[in-house]
């Protein structure tokens, strides 16, 4: 260094000064810094001369390394692709629960109508027809009993098997018997029962107004002939209008009012009114 730059280094002012010796520090500290890195190289580069060089040649590395990158992106769309199908499955699971429970649903009802067909199921309709017949029947029992406490208290009616009746003899404990078994007088109360209750049966719980009977009266012994009297009078006096077609000169003589039909000949008949008061 000569005078003049020594001269010109002494006429600085003290704070450039400072920023030189700044420096200067920063520099010495950066060639501690590389000398410290080029230490630890040296010794990388003396650890790897001894273990050797990698055999391949930097171009093959670089190849292997491309295929590597390759497979790495492979994998990556992979994974997008799994993570799609993890997505979907999360949305047919969330549609499978609604349609677990659509299907319990539908399994009860299913229940229900297997239970419905096999209870009155069949291609021709009979199982279900038996069925309804039985329920009607009971319903008829049920109104003609009603009937029957006031024409003849002493029977019951009942359904036994299948579509049949019996008769429950109160003055026998209740004893089923066969209709059949039955007197002409009985039988024609028991029918009147039956009428009646399909009269109401027919009109909606309402009864028929008036009756017309024709039930073969010529058939009855006298005690028959006069329980059946006996009943339709009891219609009668509870409002109903009995019409009796008969020629049974008992019955012509218990009823008040009558529409006689004559015989003139040619196939011609006449009607006469007769009674009390005509």
């Amino acid at each position: 260094m000569t005078a003049a730059d020594l001269a010109a280094l002494i006429a600085l002012p003290p704070e450039t000064a400072e920023v030189l010796r700044a420096e200067l520090r920063a520099l010495e500290d950066a060639v501690t810094a590389a000398r410290s890195a080029l230490a630890a190289r040296k010794t990388d580069l003396q650890a790897f001369e001894v273990e050797g060089l990698p055999e391949d040649s930097p171009e093959t590395l670089a190849a292997q390394l491309a295929a590597l990158e390759a497979e790495i992106e492979t994998r990556a769309q992979e994974i997008g692709h799994l993570q799609a199908d993890l997505a979907r499955d999360a949305q047919t699971r969330a549609a499978l629960a609604d349609l677990a429970t659509e299907t319990e649903v539908a399994r009860a009802e299913l229940e229900v109508w297997e239970a419905v067909n096999k209870a009155i199921g069949a291609r021709s309709g009979d199982r279900f027809a038996r069925i309804a017949q039985a329920i009607t029947l009971d319903v008829l029992v049920e109104h003609a009993n009603r009937h029957l406490a006031d024409l003849n208290p002493r029977y019951r009616l009942r359904r036994a098997a299948e579509l049949a009746l019996q008769v429950e003899d109160r003055d026998m404990g209740d004893s089923p018997r066969a209709t059949r078994s039955l007197s002409g007088g009985e039988r024609f109360l028991v029918s009147l029962a039956l009428a009646l209750a399909l009269s109401q049966m027919g009109g909606k719980g309402t009864f028929a107004g008036t009756l017309f009977i024709d039930e073969g009266f010529g058939a009855l012994d006298a005690g028959s002939l006069d329980l059946a009297i006996d009943a339709l009078e009891t219609l009668q006096s509870q409002g109903r209008q009995v019409g009796v077609i008969s020629h049974v000169e008992a019955m012509q003589a218990r009823i008040a009012t009558r529409i006689a039909v004559r015989k003139e000949g040619g196939g011609r008949s006449s009607l006469r009114v007769e009674g009390p008061g005509v």
